[in-house]
């Protein structure tokens, strides 16, 4: 049965660096294509977090070689992202789809995010951006007053704050590409983070949650179903520990549980669980997957991922 898919990719999914993100989108355009080629409607989104570091510190070398040049606010960095990410993952969706005798058109939309400038995630930054730091660099970082902080334990990087979505701003374009028939790459890193002031957008110096964005987007095209691709293949409880258990499916009352004993890691899977459970929550007959990118096709059958429902 066709279904209106958001597919929402992680860093995992891009690569670190231009020439692996090259590579990465060719095996990534395989999974989309798959859900694609069996007759469902595609609105990809995707995060940014290297890649939105990276840009800033080139722009911040950039400033830093003349003063004379101004320094590039965060939110056009997270543009900047929107635009080579999708511009890279367009072509290779495009290419496997004609590869497969599927002639659609892919289309990247550089996408405005409003959120609340009361929202308390400005007093709090927590969302990781950039390469992981060396202890020069951590040390640098804190006596330069920028805040750091441990990324999942795996090390640290530099963090910003992630305010949560509340409005998508080029919502009506996204739509009226669905509806034509298009693959749509949208809310790319969240989606620029902006404020309205009157008729005019501010950019915010901040990095939206892509799922939590992917959730809103979900919702507001009235997808049937939100995938949220991933480096591991189910969500787990007691991770890593002897009795870890892999959960095949769960329902909103169940993942409530989970969450208040603490089972989700914060700058991890809490999100993509909370993102996947307001997504859920919004009407009947909604499911959400958590899954490994690679094994994408095969959510539907129940043989991988974490179905979440209702």
């Amino acid at each position: 049965m066709k279904k209106k898919i958001v597919i929402a990719l992680g860093g995992n999914a891009l690569g670190k660096t231009l020439s692996e993100q090259m590579i990465a989108v060719k095996n990534t355009s395989k999974a989309i294509a798959d859900l694609i080629e069996a007759g469902n409607d595609v609105v990809v989104t995707h995060g940014n977090g290297p890649q939105v570091g990276m840009l800033q510190e080139a722009m911040d070398c950039y400033t830093a070689a003349d003063k004379s040049r101004p320094r590039f606010p965060l939110s056009v960095c997270v543009a900047l992202s929107q635009s080579y990410i999708g511009y890279d993952l367009q072509n290779a969706l495009r290419e496997e789809l004609l590869g497969r005798g599927i002639d659609k058109s892919v289309s990247t939309v550089v996408t405005q995010v409003e959120v609340d400038p009361n929202d308390k995630a400005f007093l709090s930054p927590t969302k990781p951006i950039g390469h992981y730091l060396t202890e020069e660099e951590i040390k640098e970082a804190q006596e330069q007053g920028k805040p750091v902080m441990e990324d999942a334990g795996r090390g640290y990087r530099l963090v910003v704050a992630s305010p949560r979505p509340k409005k998508i701003v080029e919502l009506k374009s996204v739509k009226a590409l669905i509806d034509s028939g298009n693959v749509v790459i949208a809310c790319g890193g969240g989606g620029i983070p902006v404020m309205s002031d009157g008729n005019r957008l501010k950019g915010v110096p901040a990095v939206i949650d892509k799922d939590f964005a992917s959730s809103l987007l979900a919702r507001d095209i009235d997808a049937d179903c939100l995938i949220i691709l991933t480096a591991v293949d189910r969500v787990a409880i007691n991770f890593g520990k002897p009795n870890q258990e892999n959960l095949a499916q769960i329902n909103l009352e169940q993942a409530e549980k989970y969450i208040a004993e603490g089972q989700f890691a914060k700058g991890s899977m809490l999100p993509k669980v909370q993102a996947a459970m307001e997504f859920v929550a919004q009407g009947e007959n909604k499911e959400a997957y958590i899954a490994l990118l690679d094994n994408a096709r095969n959510v539907f059958s129940g043989e991988t991922g974490t179905r979440i429902v209702k």
